[in-house]
């Protein structure tokens, strides 16, 4: 009795240990995930911000970007879902998409409180309403992203 009782305790344990191995991999693809596009978005800003606003307005330069931050996120998720050779499960790529989205939106929320001093509410209310749909619309690009690879890939 005790040897099946200390079986299935060990049992349990290990199935716990791999949740816990699941959730520390998918949240470090997921922070990679979000690095990577952010870090990258973070740039375009700044060249959008000081050369391409000034010329052509912010609604324009917003949309403007908007296609390379696509390319962006495709590439980096691939990359990530390569690094971390990510099992095509949809549980385990849109975990890594929402990590990633729940980074992008703290620290998009941080710059804009920080940096521009702006509260929440500011921020919010300050996005231009056509490229400000069109951004979140491409945060959901952006969250299924490593999904819809899985997805592409099992259709070819």
């Amino acid at each position: 009795m005790a040897d099946r009782i200390a079986g299935a305790h060990s049992a349990d344990v290990g199935r716990g240990a791999a949740r816990i191995g699941t959730a520390a991999r998918i949240a470090k693809a997921g922070a990679a995930y979000f690095a990577l596009v952010f870090g990258a978005g973070f740039v375009l800003g700044a060249i959008r911000t000081v050369i391409v606003v000034p010329r052509i307005g912010v609604r324009a330069a917003e949309l403007l970007e908007m296609p390379l931050m696509f390319v962006v996120i495709v590439f980096a998720a691939r990359a990530v879902v390569r690094r971390f050779a990510l099992p095509a499960r949809a549980a385990f790529r849109l975990g890594v998409g929402l990590v990633a989205l729940a980074l992008l939106v703290a620290a998009e929320i941080l710059l804009a409180v920080v940096l521009e001093g702006r509260s929440v509410g500011q921020y919010v209310a300050g996005r231009d309403p056509v490229s400000g749909s069109a951004y979140l619309a491409m945060l959901v690009v952006f969250a299924l992203m490593p999904w819809l690879l899985a997805y592409a890939g099992a259709r070819r």
